[in-house]
């Protein structure tokens, strides 16, 4: 800001810089920065200030890249023909079967609604058709990519954020190429150092109009041979002018030069940079149809241009240039009021009145809204209504419009942001920090790989088989089959889980991980991998929950009735049932009657073990089955004794001969040995062994030729049956001697 004390008038001149490209030194960016304008406290504020000036412009550019609406613009258009053609068709054909029967048939109306339809329903219906296949072409192409977002608030903000950020880094990245690039890129477009005799007549004037702005800097001046055009263009770190402006007045000089100091103090071409470079990739598409049309420039070439590349003229030209040039026409009345507050308000006067002559209409869309200067006249009503401050009055706040300083144009020197505008970043960062670091929290406590592993873990600890069904992907939940009866089981008494389990590592592999879990079980230290994965869908649409993907073993049983599982009935099926498993120790029992009993069985479960085998339930004879069958035995066969007959019914034995044998009597003299063969848990094949005969006396007269003879004979007893469990009572049933 300039000294009230000293009049502008007599400043002593501004330092010139050499004009010679100097070499980047170790001051880093600044350095290389070395001809930025000054009133910056270091070249990251003077960007900053540059890139946050035309948010509007930013804002364009970035939905016009990054939401690919030039594609959108395609997509609505084809679409937009194809539903208009089919609904032309349609409702040419098909209009008045459109109609309900009950309008139809009404009076008046049905035909009046009949007529209509018949004659304008194909241009209804391919105006209609158009519309829709409009919007649906536009929409489909803006919401596809976020196809995958839209259930998950989180994934939507997370990836709009990602946007900002890279559209972020892209801008910055070609303005920072832009400005540190811009000698040689001055350079290979043309513009050139000053002769001594150019720099003799610019460079006093270029001194006199920054002292006057209170610059105690100016840019490197450059120069273009152009005897025609007058012109002069500012950029981030320079001023090139046309060979045409020396021969201008210098108060015209002055004029232009103190506008374009303006423009170099405010960072103006740092802004425009930035919008170019949030827009890259379409800016460089861009670029093609422009230098072809300007290359060749013929009405044939502007035609198959167009059509070529129409989405990309057309979002350049109705989305990115409306908003960014609003703050170009800014600028220029910022630069116009410069040169009012140096001085030369009339040179720029001058200038705008010769301008004015060769202005075309701004009736158009690229005159009116697209245009980078404001009217002259508009320019030159504003400049009769500006003017210039003392230092004093550019210091008071008194609010007037019309009088310019400064500190007006150029804000306080040094300002990075005011206080509330610092407190307020502190803010949005301590709850950033805070956020992110309870987010973070959530998520290593929560919803990380070894969360899910002890949830399933501890869950089987508890005994809970539903949480450790929880625990499992939907997949391998599925091939549990009967959740309710496994969790009974788990649950049940004689289930023994895994103890000590330590998750020892984790390796991830995108959306899928394996952990590597030591573990005790039944006494025994053993080790097991589990395959681990991430859940599609978001809790809070914040966090994404961790699965164990291992489904359950397979335990093949026999079909046999009365088995049980830690207690609790196993199914019953003649083919054999196969039951789901988690990791642990069950106890298997089988039937117990009183012919045959089976032992329990331990069958082990293994972490991430597809096949838990088949448990060997083979029954053995119960303690008092082998006496009480042969207490059946002997009392069948006391049955068979007590009849009077040489043949009895259903006997082992019997006494033959040819005589008629009258008043037998038997007598079982030793009771042959009883062996059991199960043939199931309920019944057993009874059998005598050769050694373990048994015997039976038969005493008694036989009648014949001779008369009547007594007798005594002996019958060997070999007992065949079934001894088969009714009613919870052994039953013997012979089968045969």
């Amino acid at each position: 800001m300039s000294d009230p004390d000293v009049d502008p008038q007599v400043r002593p001149p501004v330092e010139q810089r050499p004009t010679e490209p100097r070499p980047a030194g170790p001051g880093g960016l600044d350095r290389r920065l070395a001809d930025r304008p000054p009133g910056y406290p270091n070249a990251l504020v003077w960007l900053r200030a540059g890139i946050l000036r035309d948010w509007r412009g930013v804002l364009g550019s970035f939905l016009a890249t990054w939401f690919y609406v030039p594609l959108a613009l395609l997509a609505a258009v084809w679409g937009g023909l194809a539903l208009g053609v089919l609904g032309l068709v349609a409702g040419g054909t098909q209009s008045g079967d459109a109609l309900p029967s009950v309008v139809r048939d009404a009076p008046l109306v049905g035909p009046l609604l009949d007529a209509f339809l018949n004659r304008s329903g194909g241009v209804v219906g391919g105006f209609a058709g158009f519309a829709i296949g409009f919007l649906a072409g536009f929409l489909v192409v803006l919401v596809l990519p976020w196809r995958d977002a839209f259930d998950e608030p989180a994934n939507l903000f997370t990836g709009l954020v990602g946007m900002v950020v890279a559209a972020a880094l892209v801008g910055l990245a070609y303005t920072l190429g832009r400005v540190l690039l811009e000698p040689w890129l001055l350079s290979v477009s043309g513009a050139r150092q000053l002769s001594r005799r150019e720099a003799e007549r610019l460079r006093p004037i270029l001194s006199g109009c920054a002292a006057r702005l209170g610059l105690p800097s100016v840019p490197r001046l450059l120069i273009e041979d152009d005897p025609v055009l007058t012109n002069a263009r500012a950029y981030a770190r320079h001023i090139v002018v046309t060979t045409s402006l020396l021969d201008e007045p210098d108060e015209d000089v002055a004029a232009l030069l103190s506008h374009e100091l303006v423009h170099w103090r405010t960072g103006d071409e740092v802004t425009s940079a930035f919008v170019r470079g949030v827009g890259l990739p379409l800016v460089l598409v861009h670029a093609v149809p422009t230098w072809l049309m300007r290359r060749f420039p013929h009405p044939a070439t502007d035609l198959l241009v167009f059509i070529v590349f129409w989405p990309v003229l057309l979002t350049m030209r109705f989305v990115v240039l409306p908003c960014h040039r609003r703050d170009v026409r800014a600028a220029e009345y910022r630069a116009d009021a410069g040169a009012v507050l140096a001085g030369h308000a009339a040179g720029m006067r001058s200038m705008l009145e010769r301008r004015r002559s060769f202005e075309t209409g701004r009736s158009g869309w690229d005159e009116a809204v697209c245009a980078t200067h404001p009217p002259s006249e508009l320019r030159l009503d504003r400049l009769e209504r500006l003017t210039p401050a003392t230092a004093d009055e550019a210091t008071a706040a008194d609010g007037s419009p019309a009088r310019v300083g400064t500190e007006e144009l150029f804000g306080r020197p040094g300002l990075v942001g005011s206080r509330r505008a610092w407190l307020l970043v502190g803010a949005l960062a301590l709850i950033g920090c805070l956020g992110g670091g309870a987010l973070t929290t959530a998520q290593w406590l929560l919803f990380r790989p070894q969360a899910a592993v002890d949830a399933y873990f501890s869950a089987l600890d508890d005994g809970d088989g539903r949480a450790a069904l929880a625990a499992l992907t939907p997949d391998a939940r599925a091939a549990a089959g009967d959740g309710e009866q496994l969790a009974r089981i788990v649950g049940g008494e004689g289930y023994q889980p895994p103890t000590d389990v330590d998750v020892t590592s984790v390796e991830r592999d995108g959306d899928e991980a394996v952990a590597k879990v030591a573990y005790t079980l039944a006494g025994q230290k053993l080790s097991a991998e589990l395959p681990l994965r991430r859940d599609e869908s978001a809790t809070l649409g914040l966090f994404h929950r961790w699965q164990v993907a291992a489904p359950p073993a397979r335990l093949s049983l026999p079909g046999a009735a009365g088995l049980t599982v830690n207690g609790q009935p196993a199914p019953a099926a003649p083919e054999g049932v196969e039951l789901a498993l988690l990791p642990g120790a069950y106890t298997v029992g089988g039937q117990r009657n009183a012919l045959s009993e089976t032992p329990s069985q331990v069958v082990y479960v293994l972490p991430g073990q597809e096949s838990a085998g088949t448990p060997d339930l083979t029954p053995t004879l119960a303690p008092a089955a082998q006496a009480s069958a042969e207490e059946s035995v002997k009392a069948y066969l006391d049955a068979c004794a007590a009849q009077t007959v040489a043949a009895p019914q259903g006997c082992p034995f019997r006494y033959y001969t040819g005589e008629t044998v009258k008043k037998i009597a038997w007598k079982i003299t030793r009771y042959p040995t009883v062996q059991l063969t199960l043939t199931g848990p309920t019944s057993a094949q009874v059998s005598t062994p050769f050694e373990g005969r048994g015997s039976a006396q038969a005493t008694g007269t036989t009648t014949g030729f001779f008369g009547t003879t007594p007798f005594t004979e002996n019958e060997e007893i070999q007992v065949v049956g079934l001894l088969s469990v009714v009613d919870g009572k052994l039953t013997f049933r012979p089968g045969g001697e």
